[in-house]
């Protein structure tokens, strides 16, 4: 078993070290970007004076991530890593520098768009390049401290954030990023150069993956429209979105994922599976904890950075398990969100423990912690190299979608049950279907685990 003293000399020897820290960088900044966005786009909105258009500064990014996925994963493997990786880094700064200049909300948009593109091709071209600078024994320490990267943007981003918009201007938020993004880039190139280069193992070929990314573009537009706005026309879009959807999947994940085939397909499956039911039951935390328990906003919001710390601990705990089978570790990962879930469901009532929640959305955040990151160490140890890129997208979009479907689904569900000012009994159901899925996934895989060991 890995000690934390080999795991701390993986990742910072001379070979290593100069990558570690420029990836580590890059990440916590993109973090920040993402965490600070929340903060300073009602001012945003205000000055720019266009309000209707709230949500899209996200939906566009989604989108375009979606599709800098795919292309990201498809260049990584046809030209190796280091080509897409340092393109997406200097695209990304320049995203940055547009929405700070931006003089109204159609040229922020655009800068979002650049920013999501830039930011899908940047996250998997750092998958595959992971699985070349790192031994597969040195891979989960490596990915614990790419989570790790997002605890103090997850902490104090939204105050900096605050800060600069009240202080300075909220331009702030994306022009005093893109400078430090470039020392990220140059910090990386080292590592590019020596370990990026084009693999001898072609990739599969793989007709109509541009089209089908644009699909999947779509249809995240459309399953987040949906859950950003529950009624009846907003369900019809999301239901074209699905329509949309099927097809592309069919290109954009391996076969048999939506089998749970053993394997690349049954990771994949998970990954987009535990990221819809942890999100989709944070996103009812603070509404419960203000209308039922009459929390401020800013006391609601704890326990989502609690999540975030409980998320990086379970990170840094699999980032020391070299041994266990990442299967039954993801397993563990289901049941502990399913925990934390079941948390919830206990404090929603007006007599329920309302303290719970903490501690249990720490635990929620410990299972995605280690099923998350065990998701990506399996995946990379089972692809062969001309296909590391292909399978970290379908990581990356199997991540997305499950966000965007269960988040939509479950704003149907607690719209249909409830109302804004009596949540519970919308979310009480809705929580209680989630723990059901999580408990049913845990048991699947460490059933097909015995199967493959018996």
């Amino acid at each position: 078993m890995a000690t934390a003293e080999t795991s701390r000399s993986a990742l910072w020897n001379p070979e290593r070290r100069t990558f570690t820290a420029g990836l580590v960088l890059v990440i916590t900044l993109v973090a920040f970007e993402a965490m600070g966005l929340g903060t300073a786009l009602p001012t945003i909105v205000a000055e720019l004076d266009a309000q209707h258009w709230y949500s899209w500064p996200f939906t566009v990014f989604l989108a375009a991530s979606a599709i800098g996925t795919v292309i990201g994963g498809r260049q990584s493997d046809r030209r190796g890593p280091a080509v897409p990786l340092l393109l997406a880094l200097p695209a990304f700064a320049i995203g940055l520098l547009v929405a700070g200049f931006a003089p109204t909300m159609p040229v922020l948009l655009v800068a979002r768009v650049l920013q999501g593109l830039a930011g899908g091709v940047l996250i998997v071209a750092l998958y595959v390049m992971i699985a070349r600078v790192f031994p597969e024994e040195h891979r989960p320490a490596a990915f614990g401290a790419l989570s790790s990267a997002w605890v103090v943007p997850a902490l104090v981003g939204p105050v900096v954030s605050g800060v600069l918009t009240e202080q300075a201007s909220w331009r702030w938020v994306f022009l005093g990023l893109a400078p430090l993004v470039c020392i990220g880039a140059v910090m990386l190139v080292p590592a590019a150069r020596r370990f990026g280069a084009r693999s001898d193992d072609p990739p599969v070929p793989r007709p109509g993956l541009p089209l089908a990314a644009v699909g999947a573009a779509g249809g995240v537009v459309a399953l987040n429209w949906a859950a950003q706005d529950p009624a009846v026309g907003s369900l019809l879009v999301g239901l074209v979105g699905v329509v949309v959807l099927v097809p592309s999947l069919r290109l954009l994940l391996p076969a048999g994922t939506l089998r749970a085939r053993p394997g690349i397909p049954v990771m994949v499956l998970s990954r987009g599976l535990l990221s819809g039911l942890f999100f989709t039951a944070q996103a009812f935390v603070p509404l419960a904890l203000t209308v039922v328990h009459h929390y401020s906003p800013t006391a609601a919001g704890v326990p989502l950075t609690v999540g975030s710390v409980g998320w990086t601990a379970g990170a840094l705990w699999q980032s020391r398990q070299r041994e266990l089978r990442r299967e039954r570790v993801v397993a563990a990962g289901f049941a502990l969100v399913g925990v934390g879930i079941a948390g919830l469901a206990l404090s929603l009532p007006a007599w329920g423990p309302h303290w719970l929640v903490f501690a249990c959305w720490f635990v929620a955040g410990c299972g995605m912690g280690i099923g998350v990151t065990s998701t990506s160490v399996r995946v990379l140890a089972l692809s062969a190299a001309g296909e590391r890129g292909f399978n970290s997208a379908a990581l990356q979009i199997s991540d997305m979608l499950g966000q965007a479907a269960l988040v939509g689904l479950g704003g149907v569900v607690v719209a249909a049950l409830a109302t804004p000012a009596s949540p519970t009994a919308g979310v009480a159901p809705l929580d209680l279907a989630l723990l059901v899925a999580a408990g049913l996934a845990a048991l699947a895989l460490v059933r097909a685990t015995r199967n493959r060991t018996s």
